[in-house]
């Protein structure tokens, strides 16, 4: 079995087709390709074009996940189970994560750290959602408390921003629905109290 043709696909640039005794036989991407030495003219056994088959497969998955994680940052658990719903094995899903760790592409701790700061910029909350948010996504538990931190005044200080904000709506102008809605964004009862407090001064 002899490669004959090695063409690079009109609608995804970077992959290429090759094709085996003048038939497509299976895709690689370019870095893949590269990491192959494979040549037109290239004699190939058919065990080795099965191999190679599989290399393709899994060279798809590696490019999906990639996209995945480029799109926007990721855990490294949002990535496994990526990788599960696509069907990758252990094996391969474990080699992947390994990639994207020593490209930087996969930090549970600079994730972290990313959405606390996002977060309190964007969407001020209380600690213990943010706490309850990055659990939900499988960051370890020391990581969590090392992104949250500990600063009460980093929680007032979203507190009283998040209270500015409702108090431009309408139906937040009424103290005990303002109260219902902080103590379910998980603030605690007297930093909600006194914060009202004050701004009623």
């Amino acid at each position: 079995m002899k490669i004959t043709k090695i063409v690079q696909q009109v609608k995804r640039a970077d992959r290429y087709s090759i094709f085996v005794d003048d038939k497509y036989s299976f895709s690689l991407s370019e870095s893949a390709l590269l990491e192959s030495k494979l040549h037109s003219g290239q004699e190939l056994s058919r065990e080795q074009v099965g191999e190679y088959k599989q290399l393709s497969a899994d060279d798809k998955i590696y490019n999906r996940a990639l996209r995945y994680v480029v799109m926007r940052s990721r855990t490294q658990w949002e990535i496994e189970t990526y990788l599960e719903r696509k069907g990758a094995s252990p094996a391969l899903s474990e080699q992947i994560v390994n990639k994207l760790t020593k490209l930087h592409l996969l930090n549970d701790e600079k994730f972290a750290q990313a959405f606390v700061a996002d977060r309190r910029l964007l969407r001020p909350t209380s600690r213990r959602k943010l706490i309850a948010e990055l659990r939900k996504k499988h960051v370890a538990n020391d990581v969590i408390e090392q992104a949250v931190g500990t600063e009460k005044e980093d929680e007032r200080t979203a507190l009283v921003e998040i209270v500015k904000r409702k108090r431009k709506q309408a139906k937040y102008q009424d103290d005990l629905k303002l109260m219902q809605y902080l103590a379910r964004q998980g603030f605690n009862y007297d930093d909600i109290k006194n914060t009202l407090n004050k701004n009623a001064d």
